[in-house]
């Protein structure tokens, strides 16, 4: 019996030094999410061109919703997250914030995206964001979601060259 105790309490004391350690890990590697936000994008950067999306920085809408006249970014961008609207933009304070976005640029930036409505022009504001801030305002699913757009064009690619290589395949017999 005495052998079971004291396996007991070896287990119990590792258990609590291992909980200890796990915190202290825990607490460095939340440190350093913004480090690790950073290190992503710079790897994303090279696919943002070809996976990315073309971002409306203003335009005009008719009376049915329907956009006209618009004009874009002159980069893409891929859309990382989306949070609750700023009540006015930096830029004008005269402009509510209708919606708000947190991308990554061709050029391997973070901006937030600010689009402003007032029921015929529609236009928007950009403004560079720290992977700090990002982690802040947009919490840690911006690295999901980062992760995500890289596995998915990853995946997408794989599946056209797979799609390539039976066609050529074909042609060949």
């Amino acid at each position: 019996m005495d052998i079971i105790e004291e396996g007991y309490k070896t287990a119990v004391e590792k258990s609590k030094e291992y909980k200890d350690q796990i915190s202290a890990l825990s607490a460095e590697a939340v440190g350093e999410t913004a480090s690790l936000l950073k290190k992503m994008a710079d790897m994303a950067r090279p696919i943002v061109p070809e996976a990315g999306l073309q971002m409306m920085t203003r335009g005009k809408q008719d009376g049915k919703g329907e956009l006209y006249d618009t004009v874009y970014y002159e980069q893409k961008f891929l859309l990382l997250g989306k949070t609750e609207p700023m009540p006015y933009r930096p830029d004008d304070i005269e402009k509510k914030v209708d919606n708000q976005y947190c991308v990554l640029g061709e050029d391997g930036v973070f901006y937030e995206l600010m689009y402003s409505a007032d029921g015929f022009l529609i236009d928007s504001y950009q403004r560079e964001i720290s992977p700090e801030d990002i982690i802040d305002l947009y919490g840690f699913d911006i690295i999901v979601m980062l992760y995500k757009a890289i596995e998915e064009y990853v995946s997408d690619q794989k599946e056209l060259v797979d799609a390539l290589e039976k066609v050529i395949a074909f042609i060949r017999e």
